[in-house]
């Protein structure tokens, strides 16, 4: 009987890693992101219900109340939790792993210690790591929920010597670490551990500006499926070493993929406090009286309805206006018209990867009509009307004309090669990087000032005029 149930446990954590492995190949596209999701989330069920199968498991009453809270909670974000928190709300449940996997680490060594059963280095070693790994997971995901979320600045915080100290807690760390591994500490010791990990995690993550908090929680993720892995070790778990490695491997490489749509590496994201010293740089711009062309919502309307091609270049503007479904009415009313409406889609537009793709198949957009950068970029020559509504830095020629701009050689959309470009925004106010934006004072550029989405309904109006 034993070896049946075991056999079957074995089984459903292949099948359930395979669902996994599934589930993330379908999430690199947005037309099979959904179906991603329900592969992904039927493999951790089907983890779950063979994990309540194991023999090791003495109160199941507890896990059902556990179950119950979290789906309870899980449940009450997915339905209240606006599109634009949709950033701060992945930070914390990502910092929540963390936690899960340090606190789990910690509680499978005082289950050992406490029966008396010896440990062996690799073992202790996992344990530690695991802990260690969690810890900063969890308080660098606070953190970064903090900026996001405007609790914190979200400029970098610095302060003197702080690489030096964040060395000295790592090091103390590791040799508190090392005293665990050589069963020298206890568990005293080990608390020690997660303790200066926590304060790590925060101040890890304090010197970076609010910009790069999409590749911080890219790093964090990856961290967090680290821990799980580990804490899989510890367990001897396979289907939480699974878990774990492909959310590592997969926050890792996306991780990689936007420093890449950055042009920086991931080194001056997480060391080189980008944005502390482009404010002077942005106000000597600003003292130089730049052309700036304004144009009405009814002179946009005319230029839409007489386009034969239109790309709209949604950015967090867009999201904080929640302009979604008001861009998509607009868009179906163009198509009426028979112009060719599509959506140019930026690899780190909005505050984390894919939101603006997420956003948009909220207000049922095609998914064939949402064009990648690179997919796009050859078109703008050739399109008669930009609509950029909210996107700032990652439409600024700066980045690909201006070698003194601290964004120079970042990959942007092209949208100033285009016949006719109309951009809004509430003010003329700077974007992520804190740097003026060329495009604004282009020649081929008109500004339609206030809330995106009051200036698109406002468009649509005028446009059923023409």
């Amino acid at each position: 009987m034993l070896d049946l149930r075991d056999s079957f446990i074995a089984g459903a954590y292949i099948v359930a890693a395979v669902l996994f492995i599934f589930g993330l190949k379908r999430l690199s596209s947005p037309a099979s992101a959904r179906s991603g999701n329900r592969l992904a989330a039927l493999g951790m069920l089907l983890a779950l219900g063979a994990t309540l199968l194991d023999r090791q498991i003495l109160s199941f009453g507890t896990i059902a109340a556990g179950m119950l809270v979290g789906a309870g909670i899980g449940t009450y974000f997915a339905r209240t939790v606006q599109m634009t928190a949709m950033p701060q709300m992945v930070a914390l449940f990502n910092g929540m792993g963390g936690a899960t996997a340090a606190l789990v680490s910690i509680a499978e060594y005082l289950r050992l210690t406490s029966a008396g059963e010896a440990t062996g280095a690799g073992e202790t070693t996992s344990i530690v790591m695991g802990t260690f790994i969690g810890a900063v997971s969890f308080t660098g995901s606070l953190v970064a929920y903090g900026k996001l979320q405007e609790i914190l600045s979200s400029k970098p915080l610095q302060f003197p010597l702080q690489r030096i100290i964040n060395t000295v807690i790592l090091l103390a760390v590791i040799l508190v670490g090392a005293a665990v591994v050589m069963n020298r500490g206890g568990t005293a010791a080990l608390w020690m551990v997660f303790a200066g990990a926590l304060l790590l995690g925060a101040m890890f993550v304090l010197p970076i500006g609010g910009g790069d908090m999409p590749v911080v929680i890219s790093i964090l993720n990856s961290l967090t499926g680290l821990a799980a892995a580990l804490t899989g070790f510890v367990l001897h778990n396979q289907m939480l070493v699974v878990a774990g490695v492909l959310v590592g491997a997969s926050g890792t490489l996306l991780t990689l993929l936007m420093s890449r749509a950055m042009n920086r590496s991931v080194g001056n994201v997480l060391f080189g406090a980008f944005g502390a010293t482009t404010a002077a740089g942005a106000a000597g711009t600003d003292a130089v009286a730049l052309p700036v062309r304004q144009t009405t919502a009814e002179d946009t309307a005319i230029a839409l309805a007489y386009a034969r091609s239109v790309v709209i270049v949604p950015g967090y503007g867009l999201a904080v206006a929640e302009a979604q479904h008001t861009v998509r009415e607009l868009a179906t009313d163009l198509e009426k018209r028979g112009v060719d409406v599509k959506y140019a889609i930026h690899p780190v537009a909005g505050r984390m990867p894919g939101h603006m793709n997420v956003l948009l198949a909220e207000a049922n957009v095609p998914y064939d009509q949402l064009l990648e950068m690179d997919q796009v970029n050859g078109e703008f020559a050739q399109t008669d009307v930009v609509l950029v509504v909210g996107a700032n830095d990652v439409v600024n020629p700066a980045a690909r004309d201006d070698p003194s701009s601290p964004i120079y050689g970042m990959p942007i959309l092209d949208v100033d090669k285009a016949r006719n470009i109309i951009v809004l925004k509430r003010s003329m106010g700077h974007g992520f990087a804190g740097i003026e934006n060329a495009l604004f004072h282009h020649e081929k550029t008109r500004m339609l000032f206030g809330d995106a989405r009051q200036s698109l309904t406002e468009v649509g109006q005028a446009l059923k005029l023409v």
